[in-house]
């Protein structure tokens, strides 16, 4: 796996000489799971995935799933949830690089771009959209992941397609 800007990655997506493009995976990297969001075949639109268990000792089952869904969806970056707090380094932004270095470590994503994109305030929007619900709170809980993941990758997705459109225009 390699670290790229987020606008190279997309920049690097729309160039590939690939009969299929590609997709993107959103990553909302919690404590306990790890909520997944998917692109659409055209990188417009994100679409909540599912939830994985996050364990340290898991990590090469993670891999293994990461490179289930890389095959399965045709997959060429990942676009991951990091906090950014510009006065200060925010231990949940330590954590998240920590588990994509884990990833790397293991040298089974090979190929594989990523970025980081600003995951502020997703889960509490979501946790807002779903409290009239009443869920049980498991249920909640990776419901929220989810849609965090969406809100990440949707961000993503929403901010390089407007840059793409203005350069395009210009």
């Amino acid at each position: 796996m390699r670290y790229v800007k987020p606008l190279n990655l997309f920049h690097d997506l729309l160039t590939s000489k690939a009969v299929k493009r590609g997709r993107l995976l959103g990553l909302d990297v919690g404590d306990k799971y790890v909520g997944l969001a998917v692109s659409d075949t055209h990188n417009k639109i994100a679409s909540p995935l599912s939830v994985l268990l996050r364990k340290k000792s898991n990590i090469d089952l993670m891999v293994s799933d990461f490179q289930s869904l890389i095959s399965e969806l045709s997959l060429v970056g990942f676009v991951v949830g990091c906090p950014f707090d510009r006065r200060r380094s925010a231990p949940d932004a330590v954590q998240v690089k920590l588990f994509i270095d884990d990833l790397c470590k293991t040298g089974k994503l090979k190929g594989l771009n990523y970025t980081y994109w600003d995951e502020s305030f997703t889960s509490k929007n979501v946790e807002l959209l779903l409290k009239p619900l009443n869920l049980h709170p498991v249920q909640s809980k990776t419901i929220i992941d989810k849609f965090a993941a969406v809100g990440i990758l949707q961000g993503y997705l929403d901010y390089v397609n407007r840059k793409m459109k203005l350069e395009a225009a210009e």
